[in-house]
């Protein structure tokens, strides 16, 4: 494959530049902006993230002023993308670049991959995008398309397999155009060359690639399955008080959804309760028949399994650190999860009935 190094390069980029998606972080070569690009789009569909990014840049349209922003506000722009750690990440990282490298990010991988939060892929990816720099920016799009290219058999799910793709890359990239070099790859892994079913047909690089000769393209890339996730029951709990505001406790700075702001849940046959505010706010009796639909808050490795109800406090005491009595308006301010969004959609809709 190596002795057609050229031929794939030129295929592959002209192929891309022809066929790209038109989407709003490939107008810019703002490091900035690409760098908040990419980790948004970690584990999130590209659709998904557009308005998002849109958003995004228009309340914080520079390094400076999303280092300067209040955590708060900035969780709440994320609100329902998830992952939440990728933003916290992200503007610790934004704050080092303003007050170490004076509001520019680094030009180099190693001085960008002393950033809070950015890894291998994503010094990579702004590097070659924003710079013009060839170094390799390796994701599962990458991997995919690679295994097949160069008949790679070794487990996509080891840490150390990525070490085999990453020379890979550095071999085969274009030092003239790694920015579309780069996207290439990932443009035709997430269109053409995909993990069921890839269209071989309408592939620009083919000609070049041994599994589609073979004959099994579907076989790779190799990937051992996951663990199984744990699931977690948890009772949710949207407690009213008779002036019509709602309970509302702050989860802990640290840990999942960090810092976000939810119902009372209290995990379901758990002996000790220490996590909610629950645990000390009491005399509260069940607003009729509210129970409400049951929903799933899924992580990369478990699975919150969450039945709500609609509770009225009969006795309202002060509530602890990290709670507070909110209006309906105060609350939807707040940055929600998604499944807590679903939740308060659902309360509205009970409350419309009464």
């Amino acid at each position: 494959m190596y002795r057609y190094t050229k031929q794939f390069q030129k295929a592959l980029v002209e192929w891309f530049n022809r066929e790209k998606r038109d989407l709003p972080w490939r107008h810019t070569t703002d490091p900035y902006k690409i760098w908040v690009s990419e980790v948004m789009l970690q584990q999130t569909r590209v659709d998904t993230v557009i308005p998002y990014y849109e958003n995004f840049l228009e309340k914080f349209p520079t390094a400076q002023a999303l280092a300067d922003a209040n955590e708060e506000f900035l969780l709440k722009q994320w609100e329902g993308l998830g992952y939440y750690s990728r933003v916290r990440n992200l503007q610790a990282g934004v704050r080092e670049v303003v007050e170490n490298y004076g509001g520019v990010v680094p030009k180099t991988r190693e001085e960008i991959s002393t950033l809070k939060g950015v890894g291998p892929y994503t010094a990579g990816a702004v590097l070659s995008i924003a710079y013009g720099v060839p170094e390799h920016a390796v994701d599962g799009n990458v991997m995919r398309v690679l295994s097949r290219v160069l008949m790679i058999d070794e487990d996509i799910a080891l840490p150390k397999t990525k070490k085999t793709f990453e020379r890979a890359v550095m071999e085969l990239i274009d030092y003239d155009n790694p920015s579309a070099f780069n996207q290439g790859l990932m443009e035709l892994g997430a269109m053409v060359c995909t993990p069921t079913s890839p269209s071989c047909l309408l592939c620009p690089v083919r000609d070049y690639c041994t599994a589609f000769h073979e004959g099994e393209p579907e076989k790779l890339p190799v990937k051992t399955k996951k663990v199984k996730t744990k699931k977690i029951p948890y009772d949710v709990f949207i407690v009213e008080d008779e002036q019509g505001r709602i309970l509302m406790e702050q989860r802990p700075e640290t840990g999942l959804l960090a810092n976000m702001w939810q119902f009372p849940m209290v995990e379901v046959k758990k002996e000790v309760v220490t996590d909610s505010v629950m645990a000390e706010l009491y005399h509260f009796e069940l607003a009729g028949k509210d129970h409400l639909m049951p929903l799933k808050h899924v992580f990369s490795h478990l699975v919150w399994q969450m039945d709500g109800y609609i509770l009225r406090a009969t006795d309202v005491e002060e509530p602890p650190e990290r709670a507070a009595w909110l209006t309906l308006d105060e609350v939807e301010k707040l940055p929600l999860s998604v499944s807590m969004q679903k939740f308060l959609a659902q309360y509205r809709i009970e409350r419309q009935k009464l």
